[in-house]
């Protein structure tokens, strides 16, 4: 799972912030290495699924509150991080997966564009589902 800001949508799309806007080619070079690392894993067939989430903008929650659905729209300015993405595969062992994964520490990005800040990406074992009961 990738995780990212609003801030972080914003400098990809060019909008200003606590760091300068990516440049068309940080992005073209973001998105170059992502398409060879996910092609990468349709060849060693281990890729499963894999999609980018929109912006925290784009977002609402609902929670459920004295059993009523309350929506709010985002970003949160209670959460730094969101998932950003995922990618789903399916491979040898845990040990594997967190190989692949590790593979994007090498994501590119210009220089200071995460200040202060550390990359991260969680790899998390999917739940089988439990067996139905019969009847």
């Amino acid at each position: 799972m990738l995780y990212g800001s609003q801030q972080d949508y914003d400098v990809l799309t060019g909008k200003p912030g606590d760091t300068p806007p990516w440049s068309e080619q940080d992005v073209a070079a973001l998105h170059e290495f992502m398409g060879r690392w996910n092609q990468n894993l349709v060849e060693s067939g281990e890729f499963v699924d894999g999609h980018g989430l929109s912006a925290p903008v784009h977002t609402r929650r609902v929670e459920g509150k004295d059993g009523a659905p309350v929506v709010t729209d985002g970003p949160y300015a209670e959460t730094q991080e969101v998932l950003a993405g995922f990618t789903i595969v399916d491979c040898a062992s845990f040990d594997r997966a967190t190989e692949i994964a590790a593979q994007l520490a090498d994501t590119p990005h210009p220089e200071g564009a995460r200040p202060g800040k550390t990359w991260y990406v969680d790899v998390r074992p999917i739940d089988e589902a439990p067996p139905m009961p019969e009847g």
